[in-house]
């Protein structure tokens, strides 16, 4: 029933909606023959102070006032232009329905009001005496009445219906640039990726040829240590030659993926501040609700978590609800990490589509650490909830619980590998 607005917003209808109530009571003050009067004149401004907090519950006010109006005989004045107001608000900002029972109201209202002026005009004209019959004088002051009040009514409809599909029009513009941009975006990323596995196959092939080389001539050096030390001597000049040039290479293609992936740090817990921030500055309002301390969290779960809440707020920014609050609560246990993001839909699809790869990367992150994830509607909201373990499923220690000089434990693979290498004497 009430759609979602910023306080300020809320505030400014209220207080626009009293000075003109306000103005009307001074200008028509002397006209007024009856206190019933004002009780319209106030229930028409609390219509349009609600007009776009809520179109439907406005139109339905300014209905029961108007027809209040009638049944009390009162003359029309100057606050009966705040329906037109009303109207206009049903067409911009009102549901489906909304904006049908809008425009059924500015076809209906018009009929209305010629009837009651008609029959009252009828009435006044019962004692004259005119040209042509009463009936007649007053069907043409109906019909006048009815025009007026049509264009009075109809074309503020007409106006917000432009007005919407404008807004349409531009939010369809902006997702069609995000989409655009996003195909850039994975269009350059597959190029990295082609670019990388070129580099990881000429790693390939340099390593392995040039440990190949180096070992058949460690080989033929040590046997011709012995018989003739020339050859030898020319064997190690070739390994290091050639250790040298793929030292070289690596170190070539090694500087090229650093360069694809840049310097920036892994982004950790307290980065969420600021991701928060940014969000705040792009107009989205975020409100999180922490509970618990993220102490010894390890990386993996610190980017898991950072990488989760930046991919719901850029979802709730693409396709809510614009100037809704998104709830995000962060809830910090000995053994588990709950996330919750919560941002209400957008009803009349004028948002962003998404590709849905956001979604599948937060699953993915959540599976890779042993938690679980579910993502959906939840009524007029979205809901993004997460748990996942303190601990990764990969087993890395948090950071900090390690106290410096404990040993850790060999595992059996080492072991194994270290008698394996006194036996065989390398």
């Amino acid at each position: 029933m009430f759609r979602p607005m910023l306080r300020a917003q809320v505030i400014t209808d209220v207080v626009i909606a009293v000075v003109l109530g306000a103005l009307v009571l001074v200008a028509t003050g002397r006209g007024i023959d009856s206190p019933l009067s004002y009780v319209t004149v106030v229930g028409l401004t609390a219509a349009l102070a609600l007009r776009r907090l809520s179109p439907g519950l406005a139109l339905a006010t300014a209905w029961v006032f108007a027809v209040f109006q009638m049944v009390t005989g009162q003359v029309p004045d100057l606050s009966n232009l705040f329906i037109a107001g009303i109207v206009y608000t049903t067409s911009r900002y009102g549901s489906r329905r909304v904006r049908l029972a809008g425009l059924v109201s500015a076809i209906v209202g018009p009929v209305t009001a010629a009837l009651y002026l008609g029959f009252d005009d009828l009435r006044q004209r019962e004692a004259e005496v005119t040209a042509t019959t009463p009936a007649q004088e007053s069907f043409k002051v109906a019909i006048a009445y009815f025009a007026v009040v049509l264009l009075l009514l109809l074309l503020p409809w007409l106006a917000g219906l432009i007005g919407r599909t404008r807004r349409s029009a531009s939010m369809s513009r902006e997702a069609q640039l995000l989409a655009e941009r996003d195909a850039a975006r994975a269009d350059r990323a597959v190029a990295v990726e082609q670019e990388r596995v070129r580099i990881a196959r000429d790693m390939h092939d340099i390593v392995a040829h040039s440990l190949a080389v180096v070992i058949a001539q460690a080989d033929g050096a040590r046997y011709a240590l012995k018989a003739d030390p020339a050859i030898a001597d020319e064997a190690l000049g070739t390994i290091s030659t050639t250790a040298r040039r793929a030292l070289g290479d690596v170190r070539e293609l090694l500087g090229a993926l650093r360069h694809e992936q840049g310097t920036a740090p892994t982004p950790e817990i307290d980065d969420i501040d600021r991701l928060v921030r940014e969000m705040r500055e792009v107009g989205l309002d975020v409100r999180v609700e922490r509970e618990g301390e993220p102490d010894g969290l390890p990386t993996t779960t610190q980017l898991a978590v950072y990488r989760i809440v930046q991919e719901s707020l850029t979802n709730a920014w693409k396709h809510g609800e614009p100037g809704t609050p998104v709830h995000a609560a962060l809830t910090y246990r000995p053994d588990t990490v709950e996330i919750s993001v919560v941002n209400r839909r957008a009803d009349d699809g004028t948002r962003g589509p998404g590709t849905g790869h956001g979604l599948v990367g937060m699953r993915e992150r959540a599976t890779m650490t042993g938690g679980t994830m579910t993502a959906g509607p939840r009524g007029d909201d979205f809901a993004v909830a997460v748990r996942m373990p303190s601990v990764p499923a990969s087993g890395q220690m948090p950071r900090g619980l390690v106290p410096s000089g404990t040993t850790t434990a060999t595992t059996p693979s080492t072991t194994t590998a270290t008698n394996r290498q006194e036996r065989t004497g390398r």
